[in-house]
């Protein structure tokens, strides 16, 4: 007789299994997460068919870092970590409509031509769907193989027989095993995929790229322990109505994992964005108070871009605080050190802050950017077109060192700033550059006095 299936509760956001529903989940503390699905027991015979394990020593195995795949997209290349690893599994996430299937319809493109052999297997779209968007991007070659199937035993037979250098799967949600009885997008069905895939990735050494739906809060749909089983985790930022998409490694097995890479939308596809710190600054208004240029570092490169803030007095008790790009408590906690530290009397006006282009920083160096846009607002005195600044703000109203300061200020130089404001203790760091002013200060007072 068949085993009967049994009911488990799955948490929807970390994956956590319990034998009954319970109404916030003791792993991750969400609230209402947990759904019940049907599970087969793993059966004896399953159990048995292992294969034989080698044990063998670290210095008896050949790894070559060279040994990628050269995608012919320098941004993605630079995220990944210098190209594609053979072996390994990376999960692309995104809204939908940022360009996920585009991009990877594009690596396709660049490695079919270089003579890989590719297979994209598609759950959501139909051959001629995909044939219409392939041929906005230009001409493919017959290295690239198409499949619309959802069935997982199916695609693992098509992948071992054809043994492709690549696979893309769009998307895992999609993906179908009838050995789970729960629906497809489930969490015990989007595991059980990644799982088969990694197996097929590691087992075959063929490179397999996953693209996953998103929550409501920007998550990949499905258990967190998705994000555990890849190598790399890739996440599309931006709005999709904007022109500009960011590509951010948060996870990286094989490189760093604060890389970013930059593209542009157009009618043929997603574009490399060679220069974003010019990007950014482009339509940078001239002669306008509360305007500042600050640069940050993403990964291993600068980029400037531009701090606006707008101070006017309220019209309430309470003071309005908007930030937008940056985190709401630091932007407050850098009013109340203006406040306790300078003397302005900020609690009375609201403040709007904001970062040009729609791009996000969390890096402390753009404190000094921030206090600086700030109080030009409030005083209504504009900053020099050819400043850029960047520093950490402490409580005490101190201005603190920061990390690459010689790539910033290089970064400004290439662009044509001639006044650079950073921390007193980065100067020595960062030494003379010729065409460019250095002016190291110690606290905010001193950085607002110089600047403005």
């Amino acid at each position: 007789m068949a085993k009967a299936k049994k009911s488990v509760y799955f948490c929807q956001n970390c994956g956590h299994e319990e034998s009954k529903w319970l109404g916030q989940c003791p792993a991750c503390k969400e609230w209402n997460t947990f759904v019940e699905e049907k599970v087969s027991p793993a059966s004896a015979k399953a159990v048995k068919e292992q294969k034989d394990a080698q044990v063998v020593t670290l210095s008896g195995i050949e790894a070559d870092e060279d040994d990628r795949m050269d995608t012919g997209i320098e941004e993605l290349n630079r995220v990944l970590g210098g190209g594609i690893v053979k072996g390994s599994l990376v999960l692309v996430g995104g809204d939908p409509g940022i360009g996920k299937s585009t991009l990877l319809l594009q690596v396709c493109q660049r490695l079919s031509a270089a003579g890989r052999k590719l297979l994209y297997i598609s759950g959501e779209e139909s051959l001629k769907q995909i044939k219409l968007r392939a041929n906005r991007m230009g001409e493919f070659t017959d290295n690239l193989y198409l499949l619309c199937e959802t069935s997982l035993d199916i695609i693992r037979g098509i992948i071992e027989q054809q043994k492709p250098d690549m696979v893309v799967i769009d998307s895992i949600q999609t993906m179908y095993n009838e050995e789970v009885g729960s629906a497809p997008g489930s969490v015990s069905q989007v595991r059980e995929s990644t799982n088969i895939f990694m197996q097929l990735a590691k087992g075959l050494s063929i490179s397999i790229f996953i693209v996953g739906h998103v929550t409501k809060e920007g998550t990949v749909a499905g258990p967190r322990v998705l994000e555990h089983m890849v190598d790399t985790v890739l996440y599309f930022e931006g709005d999709r109505h904007a022109s500009y998409r960011i590509l951010r490694g948060v996870k990286n097995r094989f490189g760093s994992t604060n890389e970013i890479g930059v593209f542009e939308m157009r009618k043929e596809g997603l574009t490399e964005v060679k220069n974003p710190s010019e990007f950014m600054l482009s339509g940078k208004p001239e002669h306008a108070s509360g305007s500042v240029v600050a640069c940050a570092i993403e990964g291993t490169r600068p980029m400037l871009m531009e701090i606006q803030a707008l101070v006017c007095k309220t019209n309430f008790g309470m003071p309005r605080r908007t930030a937008a790009g940056l985190d709401y408590n630091r932007v407050n906690l850098l009013m109340a050190v203006l406040e306790k530290r300078l003397g302005l009397p900020l609690s009375g006006y609201d403040a709007y802050v904001n970062i040009a282009g729609g791009i996000r920083l969390n890096e402390p160096a753009a404190d000094l950017g921030i206090v600086l846009a700030i109080a030009s607002s409030y005083k209504n005195r504009p900053i020099a077109e050819d400043v850029i600044v960047f520093g950490e703000v402490g409580l005490s109203g101190e201005v603190r060192a920061v990390s690459m300061p010689e790539q910033r200020v290089s970064e400004a130089k290439k662009l044509g700033f001639t006044t650079c404001i950073l921390p007193e203790v980065s100067v020595k760091t960062v030494g003379k550059v010729e065409g460019v002013r250095i002016i190291g200060v110690k606290s905010v007072g001193e950085a607002i006095s110089v600047g403005l």
